[in-house]
């Protein structure tokens, strides 16, 4: 039986055990737009819609640029090379179901099912050229400066959230029962900038998770960092770190060391629980729009 859990932890551990890691490879939020930023060439994105794939379907996809199914390629009149193989992207599919309670009221409950459909690159397309520049970069593109932008983000969120944020010492952590997060002084990493906005977003990331903002935590209250839960809050802020450093365009490729012990920590992880990184991924993004656009983005279903 094929289970689609497992096709995707199979995935992810593959390109682990490759030494990359998928959440720092380029991607995008659909939807999300950072000045300057939009072009959509360096991530994977649907032809027909123009639109980035989820942050977890572009670290499923092994290239960038232009996908589609069969149909959608075969209706722009391309059609697949022989012998080519398709790649899979999953979706959320919504199934209702009605459940009665101990006084015989019914209520609908919603469930969740993961779905998945197979989608091929343009490189394993014939008869189809690849969009023009004009067509997947924004041509009112802004010169900007990536660090400044980071800081803005970080001074809006702090004011917005009424959270403070301290630079002292050599620790970067978040404390949810006093709502703070402490991070090293930004001179501590030398010229290493990515490492420092990958380490504020890292604890910021973990700051949406609190109760009044999106609640990841609340269930295990203030005893969560620690629990055996630890290593799923701790994916989320990775990928929620990753996903902002991409969308500032803040290179990383070169200022991080993919230590074996790192990725082998991921492995073992992934291996123990085939859920989570789709979890994972999913509570990623709504972060990242979370830290971006605030309580508006609350309650807004997160796509795979």
């Amino acid at each position: 039986m094929f289970d689609i859990y497992e096709q995707v932890t199979k995935r992810i551990t593959e390109q682990l055990e490759k030494g990359v890691i998928p959440w720092r490879k380029p991607w995008k939020v659909s939807g999300i737009q950072i000045k300057g930023a939009n072009d959509l060439r360096k991530v994977a994105f649907n032809r027909i819609t123009k639109t980035a794939y989820s942050p977890l379907n572009q670290m499923l996809l092994e290239h960038a640029g232009e996908y589609a199914t069969f149909k959608q390629w075969h209706d722009v009149g391309g059609y697949v090379k022989k012998g080519e193989k398709a790649e899979i992207v999953v979706f959320w599919k919504i199934y209702e179901d009605k459940k009665t309670d101990n006084d015989g009221n019914e209520t609908i409950v919603k469930i969740p099912i993961l779905k998945y459909y197979q989608v091929f690159h343009i490189s394993q397309i014939e008869n189809v050229k690849p969009l023009e520049e004009k067509e997947v970069i924004d041509d009112n593109r802004i010169k900007f400066n990536s660090d400044e932008e980071a800081e803005r983000i970080i001074e809006t969120y702090k004011t917005r959230e009424n959270i403070e944020i301290d630079f002292f010492g050599n620790e970067a952590y978040y404390s949810p029962s006093k709502d703070f997060i402490r991070l090293p002084e930004k001179f501590k990493f030398g010229k290493n900038g990515a490492e420092f906005y990958s380490t504020a977003f890292h604890e910021i990331t973990h700051s949406t998770g609190a109760e009044r903002r999106l609640g990841r935590l609340k269930e295990n209250g203030f005893s969560f960092f620690g629990n055996e839960n630890y290593s799923k809050e701790e994916l989320v802020a990775e990928i929620g770190a990753a996903g902002m450093l991409s969308l500032l365009n803040i290179e990383t490729e070169n200022s991080f060391t993919n230590s074996t012990a790192y990725i082998q920590s991921w492995l073992k992880a992934l291996k123990n629980d085939k859920k989570l990184i789709v979890s994972a991924s999913s509570k990623a993004e709504k972060a990242i729009r979370y830290i971006l656009n605030g309580k508006e983005e609350n309650n807004i279903g997160v796509a795979v």
